[in-house]
């Protein structure tokens, strides 16, 4: 089928999933039109549709919603789990749009869940030309996963799939010939429970959706140590607060055997009332005034983390795939480390620069494939599937206590 064929095609079916969603069967059309308060779902939703064609993914009560764009490559740009009236729960940047410039470095939409591609520096760096010095001035996000449309393959109600052909040169003068599927599939709340291994709390709403990412070497030679190589990168922007925090559990052991527990001076060593280390469990303030970040590797990590934000009542979960004996990829803006010793999990607080700009404020969980090391044709997969829940946070607790080992009431004092 020709694109133009299968565009109308989606558009057409676009729209009748965001007919029903926005108005159920016993609205009036035109109540499309409605205007929702800022921060609502319904707000995003009006917002995002003068944007894109927007593909929503809906549960059968209508309570669980998820835009995905293709336009603004294949983001999952925000969710709620109490339709267009419940809370919007992924960061939308506003101000960027508005602002309707395109940057040369990064074109910062947000979303809260979006397909990048690492290493970002070092010596495989897809984001900084050969030779040049890795400063941000000579920082250049590919545009294939910056600004470029996404190809959509398939929509329903429960699920979307896109992909995009991209060619991008390393930092070893290589053209990396690449082919991404990502398929996008909403969850029930029986496969949420059947997933986590655990049982939905009542008075607890919920929205999850599962990502399958896909890259497959399209060149006609193996990607090797030599060559270069890339790995898979999932980033989750949500939105910070005061009182918001996220909590890591890792793996303990000696650092001989696994490593150091976290990397911790990205943007410069994270301070103590920011983080802290405590049973097993790192907590990360995101308050989005202090720009910090932080990594573990394919040993630390143990394949889940989470954020909780108390004034939302607000608990948001990742898992995604993490294998301790595969090689992950060193991110760092400098080729004179090992690049074949990198992080596996990364969380991240937006706060203002040195001149005292900031992009968000927001806050990110992110996840790294392994490094992709494949000879012609060959594919790799990565799952990254995000959680949100909402409500009594008693309740809340006995998710967060099965899921990270610890209490609501530990992570709200923590501080």
């Amino acid at each position: 089928m020709k694109l133009k064929q299968q565009n109308i095609l989606l558009l057409t079916a676009i729209a009748s999933i965001m007919l029903f969603s926005c108005t159920g069967n016993n609205k009036k059309t035109s109540d499309m039109k409605k205007e929702y308060e800022k921060g609502t779902f319904g707000y995003d939703l009006n917002y995002l549709s003068k944007k894109d064609s927007l593909i929503v993914l809906i549960s059968e009560d209508e309570k669980a919603q998820v835009i995905v764009s293709a336009k603004y490559q294949a983001k999952v740009f925000t969710s709620t789990t109490n339709g267009v009236d419940g809370n919007s729960l992924g960061f939308v940047n506003y101000k960027f749009f508005d602002a309707d410039v395109i940057d040369e470095h990064m074109n910062g939409y947000g979303g809260e869940n979006r397909f990048w591609l690492g290493p970002e520096g070092g010596q495989y760096s897809i984001y900084f030309a050969p030779e040049k010095e890795q400063v941000y001035d000579n920082w250049h996000t590919p545009k294939a996963i910056d600004i470029e449309e996404w190809d959509v393959r398939s929509t329903s109600s429960k699920e979307a799939v896109l992909s995009k052909d991209m060619k991008l040169k390393n930092y070893q003068g290589n053209t990396l010939d690449i082919s991404v599927d990502r398929r996008i599939s909403i969850l029930s709340d029986l496969e949420i429970a059947n997933q986590l291994g655990i049982s939905l709390p009542d008075g607890v709403s919920a929205v999850a959706y599962e990502t399958d990412n896909m890259i497959t070497n399209k060149n006609d030679y193996e990607w090797t140590k030599e060559t270069g190589t890339v790995c898979i990168w999932m980033l989750d922007m949500f939105n910070p607060s005061d009182s918001a925090v996220t909590i890591i559990p890792y793996n303990t052991g000696s650092e001989n055997e696994l490593g150091a527990v976290a990397t911790t001076d990205y943007f410069g060593e994270i301070p103590s009332d920011y983080l802290q280390d405590i049973d097993g469990v790192l907590y990360l303030k995101t308050d989005g005034n202090h720009r910090s970040k932080l990594g573990l590797n394919g040993k630390r990590t143990i394949g889940v983390a989470g954020n909780y934000d108390p004034i939302a009542q607000r608990l948001t979960l990742i898992t995604f795939d993490v294998d301790p004996e595969k090689t992950y990829l060193n991110q760092e803006w400098n080729p004179e480390k090992n690049p074949l010793i990198g992080d596996a999990l990364n969380a991240y607080n937006d706060g203002p620069l040195e001149d005292g700009s900031i992009m968000g404020p927001f806050l990110e969980l992110e996840s790294c494939s392994p490094a992709a090391f494949l000879k012609p044709e060959e594919s790799l997969s990565h799952m990254h599937n995000v959680f949100h829940f909402v409500g009594d946070e008693n309740n809340l607790s006995l998710i967060c206590e099965k899921l990270l080992g610890v209490s609501l009431d530990k992570v709200k004092n923590v501080f």
